[in-house]
């Protein structure tokens, strides 16, 4: 019940402030020990419905109700090995010397590996 008293809320309060909900873009996740808790998968508010989520990417970083950070983990390795692999051209070339591979390293694969840390 206080999710949709919420969600109204916040569509009430930002059509005060000449500010539109976008539904199709607005979906929440519920934070709970409980994983009975918020069993309602839909919220309808007026002509907009708030659909329920288990997980979402927030500026590039993978949320999800059970707060683990597994899933975290294995998106930023997929994330490190493809930049990897994208130059892996360079890694093999003997045109550039081990210091350059080392910036080169330092400066493509652990930014998007270490992304947020």
């Amino acid at each position: 019940m206080t999710l949709k008293v919420n969600a109204e809320a916040l569509v009430a309060d930002t059509r005060e402030t000449g500010l539109e909900v976008c539904a199709d873009k607005t979906k929440y996740m519920v934070l709970s020990r409980d994983q009975d808790a918020g069993r309602i998968h839909r919220v309808r508010i007026e002509n907009s419905t708030f659909e329920r989520v288990e997980e979402f990417k927030y500026l590039g970083t993978t949320l999800t109700n059970q707060n683990s950070i597994v899933e975290e983990i294995k998106s930023r390795l997929r994330s490190g090995n493809a930049s990897y692999h994208s130059v892996q051209n360079l890694w093999s070339s003997r045109l550039l010397s081990k210091n350059l591979k080392i910036k080169l390293y330092r400066t493509i694969i652990l930014p998007v590996v270490l992304y947020g840390c």
